[in-house]
């Protein structure tokens, strides 16, 4: 039996007949997300590194024509610009982007001793977040026209981290990447409205060891003192991210453009001192 929960199909479909690209959307978060929109409704185009682990979902997911793969590098532009091409063939229309691809690792070692390239990947979520956005902005939302009523019509939501907010040491490119995608984030915002909403999410801890692909997954081992860390009584799941992605996608969250979400069951509100 899969360690990884089934879809969960909402009712009512807020993402019904929208088309959502999904970065780093095979394992973890991403394929937490894509799952959500999928259940949700709507149709998934999911790109990663991981080409089995992105054959693996369509497997799993078992939805037909509404999900699609295609291997993608965010780090590199012609990629980039392939996987929105191929989304718009195979969809023929695309109305929302989750920007998640990135290094995971947030510990880099001692920032004076940080080689300069590898500051630089340790940066690819924000670059890849600019590149996806750059290619998929000029298509979002405009198979509907313009909602009628004032709203935006595309959307995309930017996966940053509680990283953005709070620290541990030697992890200032991972802390610097999410903070830049916060102000990405707004900026966007107020370029691209009123078609165009844009807003980030924050997790906090989320397990994802039973969302990797199939011969790495394993059950996640959290304490009792672990969960208790967080107000709400648990860490999150892929399944708690998804939820607030697919209600910043829809047209539920018309009004809401330019903001960030934490959502990390309490965590960094509760103070800490041992």
């Amino acid at each position: 039996m899969s360690l990884t929960p089934p879809m969960t199909p909402w009712n009512p479909a807020p993402l019904a007949g929208r088309v959502v690209l999904v970065t780093g959307g095979a394992q973890g978060l991403g394929r937490g997300i894509a799952q959500a929109v999928l259940g949700a409704g709507g149709s998934v185009m999911v790109g990663d590194l991981d080409a089995q682990a992105g054959t693996e979902c369509l497997q799993d997911w078992g939805v037909g024509e509404r999900a699609a793969f295609r291997k993608l590098d965010v780090a590199r532009e012609a990629s980039v610009a392939a996987f929105v091409a191929a989304a718009r063939r195979k969809f023929g229309r695309l109305d929302g982007l989750v920007n998640n691809a990135g290094i995971a690792e947030p510990h880099a070692g001692p920032v004076e001793s940080l080689p300069w390239k590898e500051w630089n990947r340790r940066l690819s979520s924000l670059h890849g977040a600019f590149l996806c956005s750059k290619h998929a902005l000029p298509h979002l939302g405009a198979a509907h026209g313009g909602s009628g009523n004032g709203s935006a019509s595309g959307a995309i939501v930017n996966i940053a981290s509680t990283r953005a907010l709070q620290s541990e040491p030697d992890s200032e490119a991972y802390a610097a990447a999410k903070g830049g995608l916060l102000a990405l984030s707004h900026a966007l915002a107020v370029s691209a409205g009123p078609r165009v909403r844009v807003n980030a999410i924050c997790p906090g801890w989320v397990p994802v060891e039973a969302w990797r692909r199939r011969a790495s997954r394993q059950r996640a081992t959290l304490s009792a003192a672990d969960h208790a860390q967080h107000p709400a009584g648990r860490a999150g799941t892929p399944e708690d991210i998804g939820a607030l992605a697919v209600f910043l996608l829809s047209p539920e969250a018309g009004f809401i453009t330019g903001e960030s979400f934490v959502a990390d069951g309490g965590m960094t509100r509760k103070m800490q001192y041992r």
